[in-house]
């Protein structure tokens, strides 16, 4: 883990300063800049644990933080590494959860995803998948740590027992399906590799009209990865470039062909080695659900995307016609004629803000339960 102290910036510092706070050791400004007050708050914590009082958040200081790594944090911009703590910290706390990797990255990075549950039927949920939309990654690791929690203390979710659903279902999570593009907008693309930084800048003045980096959805190669999907990727190709997205930049651009980029390929062969009767895929923003693809109508659909705008009180509606085609839930139903929505979390210009996370969570927990047992 990297030293921290005096002057160091960045996401690990929000993280340090989150879960101090959480622990009741500072009241901090959860801002990413090492300061006095996180220092005398590091002190403070150091002391606590008789480790040595000296603010520098070193191996013996991380590692004694690190046992409350299952915290998931809400306040804090959530990258890579900040999920690999998590997980980590997640299977430690709770050794019934299954972490696994589903493939990797176009950086080489490990996509990894999450089982809860060892019933017979099984759903999946992702997020992520837009760089920009990276809150859609905190609901689900969130849900995940309260969805743990309740099957430890045998209590429930959304009026679930948690072992109820642990029995009968297995939920699949993939809550980072890009991690170098989300890395990108929340600044560790920056701070660690600057020359990919400088590369996906360079993609970026293709649009200059996309701000840079907060606009970027596509992978660290300027592909949207809900354009690359075997699901009419044709028309979508067709829409996108009369739209003017013929090269790669920050979103949009549909690549050379379908299946062009390893993120997708690794949905694709995790969703087909899988038997999944229903799944979701996050994004945000818009507070919708689009539950339909073409003319594909499979069974139950509309009454579970009914249910799931009755407990979320998001619309439910068809995917407006430029985005409709080439994405990872158009291909789920085309391929098995079973459920899949995108469900359009928050409202207002991605990168949304943390401040929208509660009411965020509030209204997906009902959905995210609801998807195991209808």
């Amino acid at each position: 883990m990297e030293i921290l102290k005096i002057g160091s910036t960045g996401t690990l510092v929000q993280y340090l300063q989150s879960l101090l706070n959480t622990l009741g050791f500072g009241n901090l400004t959860v801002d990413g800049i090492f300061g006095q007050n996180t220092k005398n708050a590091v002190i403070n914590f150091q002391r606590n644990f008789w480790l040595s009082p000296d603010g520098i958040v070193g191996t013996n200081t991380w590692n004694k933080l690190l046992q409350y790594s299952f915290i998931v944090p809400t306040d804090v911009q959530y990258g890579y590494n900040i999920l690999s703590i998590n997980l980590d910290g997640l299977k430690n706390k709770y050794p019934f959860l299954d972490i696994g990797s589903i493939g990797y990255s176009a950086l080489g990075r490990s996509i990894p995803y999450i089982r809860f549950g060892r019933g017979q039927k099984q759903v999946f949920y992702s997020s992520s998948i837009h760089a920009n939309e990276w809150i859609t990654s905190v609901l689900l690791m969130k849900y995940i740590e309260n969805l743990s929690a309740a099957y430890e203390s045998n209590s429930t979710i959304f009026d679930y027992r948690a072992r109820y659903l642990y029995e009968n279902t297995s939920v699949f999570f993939v809550p980072m399906v890009n991690p170098d593009g989300v890395d990108l907008v929340v600044g560790n693309i920056q701070k660690y590799l600057p020359d990919i930084y400088n590369y996906a800048k360079t993609l970026s003045e293709n649009y200059p009209n996309i701000e840079f980096p907060n606009g970027w959805k596509a992978n660290i190669n300027g592909i949207d990865l809900n354009l690359q999907f075997p699901a009419l990727w044709e028309t979508a190709k067709e829409i996108k470039f009369s739209q003017g997205f013929t090269k790669p930049g920050p979103r949009d651009y549909v690549g050379t062909s379908p299946l062009s980029t390893p993120e997708a390929i690794a949905m694709y062969n995790f969703t087909l080695s899988k038997n999944f009767r229903l799944i979701l895929a996050y994004h945000s923003q818009g507070e919708v659900i689009y539950w339909k693809f073409s003319d594909f109508l499979p069974e139950g659909s509309y009454y579970i995307g009914q249910q799931f705008s009755n407990v979320s009180g998001y619309s439910l509606d068809v995917t407006p016609t430029n985005s409709a085609y080439a994405g990872y839930k158009d291909w789920f139903i085309q391929n098995y004629n079973r459920p899949g929505y995108t469900i359009e979390v928050g409202s207002g210009t991605n990168p949304l803000p943390l401040s929208q996370f509660s009411k965020i969570y509030n209204d997906n927990v009902g959905i995210l339960t609801l998807g195991m047992v209808l």
